[in-house]
This record gives structure tokens, C-alpha cells and sequence, in this order.
């Protein structure tokens, strides 16, 4: 039976967003961005309408009829913040390491490149040929500036723009530009990638005129791991063209430059009471789990806030959000978040600042989890009374929702409860084991199914209930807009602190990539 329901689902992956340490009494918090950061599970099925063309997305996203309608969606939430323009440009290259293994993937004539590994001997390989790439540059119109803050990716092989961003923000340098490059990652490429970095952050201040030069420019790329980056078509052929397209309009055209394998872009947004902005946009589909992801993400703010105090604020807003997700259990090399400030408005209040900031970031969070490759389901896991610390009760919240058994069963729309009670069980023994989960209670959808040491399931309308609330929340895994923001609800009861998590089921199609 569980092979038969393997083989239906191809391929089970691993997928976790984990919302900590702000519960409130009887309220639980949700990565799905809401007006405030408490919200009742009665009644959260994602269906409130917020008002399309709205300047900011705040509030749970509306239901979208089509692609179109969640477009218009994003560019009237797009607004950037003062002393911001953005530019995106596309161009071609051709890899060396792209190599056709099939002459049937293509009708054109296949190039060749010329293999000299071995002096003694030498062999042709045909290439893929012209290959898409954009660059996308965010400018401070204004001046270079301190207000920066960045959070990187925690693998031990990590991208040379990665490096290179660890190093300016070590030591202090001023930032007045970003330049961020999708379909090449710039990761272990077998020749100087950190070089191909400077080369193209040296394109921009050129460009731009930049006073501070290439020091003050922070690269970023995404993409296939282990090819060169094309630096000198970057710098040569694309990134001018990006700097010619700059405007100080709107960032919905970089979250959309930034995409890979993600199907629709994220964007979210925060106007504060004092009139300042905050614009975030984030890409990322796969190579998803704590710390930090294959994902990019950049916070565009106008308010004037200290360096240090922005650093501590990006860092705690990424704990509640990108360091708690993933889709697929495999950390990425290039993961990077950045927020930048130019400091054209006064802030009146820091407080509402995080607040704002941690809204946005959960939001983008929630967002990467829908459009997660080959999202099946999103399932939310609120952990009340454990009795260990918030982070053994996100280590169980994983356990629970990584468990291939479990995965399974709700991408079938299985309620299989039993599997759900055994993983907990799983866990509890093997960390807690003087600990007695006889009074722990469970409810999926709202319905309670095993309390006081037994299932509660009687009859077939208890698992045709269950089973309809797995499918009221299912998605379309290759759908190209979120169409909804419902989820699997899973609440267990055991016995100190309350940690709410959420998840994605996620039945992945193919390989992952950057």
C-alpha cells in the first residue's frame, strides 16, 4: 500500500516553514502575511479580499481568478521607496559546460567546444548554445550608504558572490548598488568566480559613475551550480542595458528578473504610519531548508535607521521566516537577503519598523512555500504545551511534516491519522522519552482525532470530512499564480511552551536546481 501510494505521488519531498516564539494565549501566528502578527485559526481560509491595486500587502492575499489579475495585484503594491530605481535587462551567452548528452533536445546546429584537459588527447562536445540570462541592478539614486544589512547562507560551499557580499559587509564598505544575476549560480565554477563577481559589480559602478566604485556594489546570483559565470557578457552586453532601463517607479519587473524555476514572482510591501516604505521582493522554488535557502530576497526600505539596529532586525525577521522554511531539505550556496536603506525619511518608530519587516518577510516566506516546486499541499502545524525548548519543538514540528509516511498520505488526501500520531511518537521517544504524551490531544482540520490516549474516529463521515479538508487546500503544482491560501491544519497538544509551525507538502517533479 505505501509503495502503490509512492509510485502515485513520483517522488516525496521535504518541506518545512516553521513560525516561532510570538504566540499569543489562544491566538497562533501565521507566515501567511496578515494585517498583525496574531491571528485566529477559526475562519483562516485565505479567502479575505484585500482591494486589488492596493499600495501595500498587508492583509491575507485575495483569491486571484488568473495570472493577470495577481500581476496587477503586485505592480499596484510595488511602489519603491524614495532614493530607489531599478533596472533589469536580458541577453544571451553560451556555456562551456552545457553540453547536449541528446541531439534530439535541439533542431539548430550544435556548436562545439574543444576539450584540452589532457594535452595528449583531445575530443568536441556540442553545446547548448545561446542561453537566456537577465541581470537585475537596484540603484540608491542618492548617495552610497552605511544602512545596510545582509543574512547569507550557512553551506560550507558557498557562491563567490556570496564571498564577496560576506567581505563588504565585514568590513563596512557603503553599498549604493546591487547587481543580482539569475541562470548561473557562480558556485564552485573551476575558475576565479570571485574575480567574474568584482568584474561585473566593477561593469555597474562604471556605468553608473559610482564615486565609491565596485566596493560599493553587492553581486548576486542564482542559477546552475558549477558553470562559469558569463562575466564579460554580463558586464559588455547586459548590465548596461539594465542601468539604461533604470526607474524609480515600481520593483515589480526585478521580482520578476530574479525568477528561476519559481513560477510567479513575490513582492510585498509595507507603508508605515510616518509615511515610510518598506518593498521586498523574493525568489525561490527549490534547494529549500533552514538556515536560509536557495532563495534571494531584498528589502528596499526609505526610512533612516541605524546600521546595527537594521542588522539585528533583518537578522531576527529571517529567523521567523526564510531560516524556518524549506521544500525540498537540500541548503543552497547561494542563498543571500539583503536590506538597504536610503534614509530619505525620518522613522518614528522602530518598533513599527520590525513589526513591518517581520510581516514582509513572512509573507515573502509563505509566498516561496506555495511556489515551491511541485507544491502539493501547505500544512500548518501549531505545537501548544511541549515540553521542551522552541527549538525541540521546531525539531518536532520537521520530524512530523518531513516524514515521508505523512507526506504521502496528504498528498493523497489520505487523513491517515496513524501516521500522523507515529511520527509525534517517533519523536517523543527517541528525545523525550521520560516524557508521557498519554494526555496529548490531536486535531486535523479542526477535528479532533486521538485524545486521552485513543483515536477518535468513528465512522466513514469523520474520514470523508478530512480527507475533503486536504482537498479544499490542495494546489495546482504548476500553477502560475497563488490561487488560494488555505492549508492542512494539524494542532497537537502535549504539555510547557506553544510554538506554532507550518509546512508544504510538496510532490516534486524532475531535479532541483539553484
Amino acid at each position: 500500500m505505501v509503495w502503490a501510494r509512492l509510485a502515485r505521488t513520483r517522488m516525496i519531498c521535504r518541506t518545512l516553514v516553521v513560525a516561532a516564539s510570538f504566540i499569543q494565549a489562544s491566538r497562533c501566528f501565521s507566515t501567511l502575511p496578515m494585517r498583525s502578527s496574531t491571528v485566529n485559526l477559526e475562519g483562516l481560509d485565505g479567502r479575505t479580499v484585500t482591494r486589488l491595486g492596493s499600495t501595500d500587502t498587508d492583509g491575507i492575499l485575495p483569491s486571484f481568478a488568473d495570472k493577470g489579475e495577481y500581476t496587477s495585484y503586485l505592480k499596484g503594491a510595488g511602489q519603491l521607496p524614495l532614493g530607489f530605481a531599478i533596472g533589469t535587462a536580458s541577453g544571451t551567452f553560451i556555456s562551456k559546460e552545457a553540453v547536449l548528452t541528446d541531439m534530439s533536445e535541439t533542431s539548430a546546429a550544435p556548436r562545439f567546444v574543444l576539450i584540452l584537459d589532457n594535452p595528449e588527447l583531445f575530443l568536441t562536445r556540442p553545446l547548448m548554445g545561446d542561453l537566456p540570462i537577465k541581470a537585475t541592478v537596484i540603484h540608491l539614486t542618492e548617495a552610497p550608504t552605511d544602512s545596510w544589512a545582509a543574512v547569507f547562507t550557512s553551506n560550507k560551499f558557498p557562491g563567490c558572490p556570496v564571498q564577496v557580499g560576506k567581505d563588504r559587509l565585514a568590513s563596512g564598505h557603503p553599498l549604493q548598488a546591487l547587481v543580482i544575476n539569475n541562470k548561473v549560480s557562480n558556485v564552485c565554477p573551476g575558475g576565479d568566480g570571485v574575480a567574474a563577481a568584482e568584474l561585473v559589480c566593477s561593469a555597474v559602478a562604471d556605468k553608473l559613475k559610482l564615486s565609491g566604485g565596485a566596493k560599493t556594489v553587492l553581486p548576486s546570483s542564482t542559477g546552475v551550480i558549477g558553470w562559469r559565470l558569463p562575466a564579460k557578457e554580463l558586464a559588455e552586453d547586459v548590465v548596461p542595458r539594465a542601468i539604461e532601463a533604470l526607474q524609480s517607479d515600481n520593483a515589480f519587473a526585478a521580482a520578476e528578473a530574479i525568477m528561476t524555476t519559481d513560477r510567479y514572482p513575490k513582492l510585498r510591501s509595507k507603508t508605515l504610519s510616518d509615511g515610510c516604505r518598506i518593498v521586498g521582493i523574493a525568489k525561490g522554488a527549490g534547494m529549500i531548508e533552514p538556515n536560509m535557502a536557495t532563495m534571494l530576497g531584498y528589502i528596499m526600505t526609505d526610512a533612516t535607521i541605524d546600521k546595527s539596529k537594521l542588522q539585528n532586525m533583518l537578522s531576527d525577521a529571517c529567523n521567523r521566516s526564510f531560516n524556518s522554511m524549506s521544500i525540498d531539505g537540500d541548503e543552497s550556496t547561494s542563498d543571500t537577503v539583503v536590506a538597504i536603506a536610503s534614509g530619505l525619511k525620518p522613522l518614528s518608530s522602530e518598533d513599527e519598523f520590525q513589526s513591518a519587516l517581520r510581516e514582509i518577510t513572512e509573507g515573502l516566506a509563505g509566498d516561496l512555500v506555495r511556489n515551491g516546486e511541485g507544491t502539493g499541499h501547505v500544512i500548518r502545524v501549531q505545537i501548544r504545551n511541549f515540553p521542551g525548548s522552541e527549538y525541540d519543538a521546531r525539531r518536532m514540528g520537521r520530524h512530523l511534516v518531513n516524514s515521508p509516511l505523512v507526506k504521502c498520505a496528504i498528498s493523497g488526501n489520505d487523513p491517515n491519522t496513524g501516521r500522523i500520531a507515529g511520527a509525534i511518537g517517533s519523536f517523543m521517544g527517541k528525545f523525550f522519552p521520560n516524557e508521557s504524551v498519554e494526555d496529548m490531544s490531536l486535531t486535523l482540520g479542526g477535528k479532533c482525532i486521538f485524545s486521552n490516549g485513543k483515536f477518535v474516529l468513528e465512522g466513514d463521515a469523520v474520514e470523508k470530512e478530512l480527507s475533503n479538508h486536504m482537498a479544499d487546500a490542495q494546489l495546482d503544482e504548476l500553477g502560475v499564480f497563488p490561487e488560494h491560501q488555505r492549508f492542512v491544519e494539524i494542532r497537537i497538544d502535549l504539555v510547557k511552551v506553544e510554538q506554532t509551525l507550518q509546512s508544504l507538502d510538496l510532490i516534486s517533479r524532475g531535479n532541483m536546481s539553484q
